[in-house]
């Protein structure tokens, strides 16, 4: 074994009695000490007979010959010595366990003569229920885009920072914002979810607030509302771009100032919870058209995520499709997916993304009779399948976080007062035919028209 440099005694006991898994190593990647929590979670996955002490942190944890930076990866070490501070990263481990997402805390130990010569390293264990392999739940992926949404993920969930989920339909929004609030000091109270897009105009105010007895026609009892429910937690707005403009301004306040009113009530109350939202459109736009607040815009985007379509996570398709299949499969068989199968279903564009998979994976799982899945199952689930959207993007195209079937919607201006008249005047068919021919939704194009009583 090469010449080691003596470690600090000092440091080295400092390290010993930490919780977390701790390395110090040389300018040089070569471990010269590891606690006792380190070397139970890396002692018996790189071999050696458990010995980490003289080996580079590369080999044992990524088994590799090579530094992350020469292998692809970002390397905390490298950056650390550029920079002469602190580093963090995500990386994929092999511990004792198999490959886990482990965040890497990385930083200099200046000596005596103010070189850096030594590194501490301290592995956190990610916050958030993510695999770099197919598991029964959790997000799955190891692609260079998903590892980067996690890394944001893993970054925010522990802080009380607002966050939006931007991203195509299907990507997953309902996920990470469960991985947001899983990896947040709330994560023993309730997550509740809000449908934004499914609740009428004239219930909304109610589900998110409450109502007193007697606030309206139908309320027999008071009841309390969403935010009442997710005091403590988390509250989700999923599709938050669907929210009336007139209740966004109550939205704002209750953002602002943490209290809000039941409807039917003068009484004020407060709420303590971390809102995270999440929308398939383009609200910037939607700013600029008028139809979305600026400043509930900036409340709610203090930490905007994107989510990257499917498209773009190179590899993850077959991980997805192996942890689908399982979920997805008629009991009790357990079936196999071929390699011919697999590069049909990678070779897919998947403009609805994950949940265009699991739905094609289930049709190809329907018409196998047998235990293994070839190319010809995936080929007749596909010739079954649903012809694709009017409009459809094509793969890898445009990174606008845009739904599929919405994207001439969030692309195109809104006509103004005069040019929607000319159009009802000269249109023949069905609101919601004028609707499509405009690029806006049924429900904006009947605002529209009641507010200028056409």
């Amino acid at each position: 074994m090469p010449h080691l440099p003596a470690p600090p005694a000092e440091l080295v006991s400092f390290l010993e009695g930490l919780p977390d898994p701790h390395i110090l190593v040389d300018d040089r990647y070569r471990i010269l000490a590891a606690n006792g929590a380190y070397r139970r979670l890396f002692g018996t996955a790189g071999g050696a007979g458990g010995s980490v002490v003289g080996r580079t942190c590369h080999a044992v944890s990524h088994h590799a010959s090579v530094p992350c930076d020469q292998a692809g990866e970002s390397c905390p070490l490298a950056q650390a010595r550029a920079s002469g501070q602190c580093e963090r990263v995500l990386h994929v481990h092999h511990t004792a366990q198999g490959e886990e997402y482990v965040q890497i805390e990385l930083a200099p130990v200046a000596g005596a003569d103010g070189t850096m010569g030594f590194f501490v390293e301290k592995m956190v264990p990610l916050p958030v229920a993510a695999q770099p392999v197919p598991s029964a739940q959790g997000l799955i992926g190891r692609s260079p885009a998903f590892q980067k949404m996690l890394g944001l993920v893993a970054r925010v969930a522990p802080s009380r920072a607002a966050v939006l989920l931007l991203g195509e339909s299907g990507t997953g929004k309902e996920l990470v914002a469960h991985a947001v609030h899983q990896g947040s000091l709330r994560a023993r109270r309730a997550l509740v979810p809000v449908d934004c897009s499914s609740l009428p105009e004239a219930l909304f105010e109610s589900e998110l607030f409450g109502h007193e007895k007697g606030a309206f026609t139908g309320a027999a009892q008071a009841r309390p509302g969403l935010v009442e429910a997710a005091n403590g937690g988390t509250l989700f707005l999923d599709e938050v771009g669907d929210i009336p403009l007139p209740l966004q301004v109550k939205l704002l306040r209750l953002l602002e100032t943490g209290t809000y009113r039941r409807v039917g009530s003068t009484e004020l109350r407060h709420a303590d919870l971390r809102v995270v939202s999440a929308t398939h459109r383009n609200l910037q736009h939607m700013v600029a058209a008028g139809h979305f607040r600026e400043d509930l815009y900036y409340r709610l985007s203090t930490f905007p995520i994107h989510l990257p379509p499917l498209r773009e996570r190179q590899g993850d398709t077959a991980l997805l499709a192996r942890a689908l299949l399982e979920r997805v499969a008629p009991q009790p068989r357990a079936l196999q997916l071929s390699g011919a199968a697999l590069a049909l279903l990678e070779a897919q564009p998947y403009h609805g993304n994950v949940r265009e998979l699991r739905n094609l994976l289930e049709r190809t799982a329907l018409l196998c009779d047998g235990d293994s899945i070839g190319a010809e199952h995936v080929q007749q689930a596909l010739a079954c399948g649903l012809p694709p959207l009017a409009g459809a993007v094509a793969q890898g195209a445009g990174v606008l976080p845009v739904s599929v079937a919405l994207a001439g919607l969030s692309r195109r201006p809104l006509p103004d007062d005069e040019a929607l008249r000319r159009a009802v005047a000269a249109h023949q068919g069905s609101r919601s035919a004028l609707a499509r021919r405009l690029g806006i939704s049924e429900r904006s194009l009947y605002r529209r028209l009641k507010t200028l009583g056409a």
